[in-house]
């Protein structure tokens, strides 16, 4: 099994974000979030932790400024289809609390590993929200996001926590405890698909 890892939008070069919008507003003590710094921080952390453990992975995005998601999806799209994963990791925003799952639409494969990562989620944070949706009969959320739909392999977008919630954004989004409980959970559901899905 390989991990793809998509750290969703562009990061900082030279002091500047890449890209317009996804970003905090600015707190009243002056310190703001840059979702492509956050994506970043948590796939590096995620790349480590598969390092130690010796599970093959890719960094499908290793530049700072902002891929394209056509790019993103032809790079993921050259890997075995029946022994990759494509894991995108993104922040929410819209006013809202908790985190959530997104697989792209129908019963597949991506269903399956969704629930892992919800269950590895509940263990992780057992008193934060998991927004599910199960009128399918699983607990993740379908949407047609570019990376979902067009990658040939299971892919898996999840939202991490609300950068526009001022709690969430500045005790797990900002801190070193936070981010390190946000990857965890993304190490040890890696570790369950591998040994349960593939």
């Amino acid at each position: 099994m390989i991990v793809l890892l998509d750290n969703g939008h562009g990061g900082l070069i030279n002091g500047t974000y890449q890209t317009p919008g996804k970003r905090s507003p600015i707190w009243n003590d002056g310190t703001q979030l840059f979702e492509g710094e956050f994506n970043r921080a948590i796939v590096n952390g995620i790349i480590e932790d598969l390092t130690r453990l010796r599970i093959p992975y890719v960094n499908i995005a290793p530049e700072y400024r902002d891929v394209t998601l056509e790019t993103r999806m032809n790079r993921a799209n050259k890997y075995n289809s029946r022994k990759s994963f494509y894991l995108s990791v993104h922040s929410n925003a819209g006013g809202g609390h908790g985190s959530e799952v997104f697989t792209s639409r129908g019963n597949t494969k991506s269903d399956k590993i969704a629930t892992v990562f919800g269950e590895e989620f509940k263990r992780e944070f057992p008193n934060r929200r998991l927004r599910t949706d199960f009128s399918d009969g699983d607990l993740d959320k379908e949407r047609n996001f570019y990376v979902l739909k067009n990658t040939r392999m299971p892919a898996i977008l999840t939202e991490n926590f609300f950068m526009d919630n001022e709690e969430e954004c500045k005790s797990l989004l900002m801190t070193r405890e936070g981010r390190a409980k946000i990857i965890k959970y993304h190490v040890e559901t890696i570790k369950r698909v591998q040994q349960e899905l593939f």
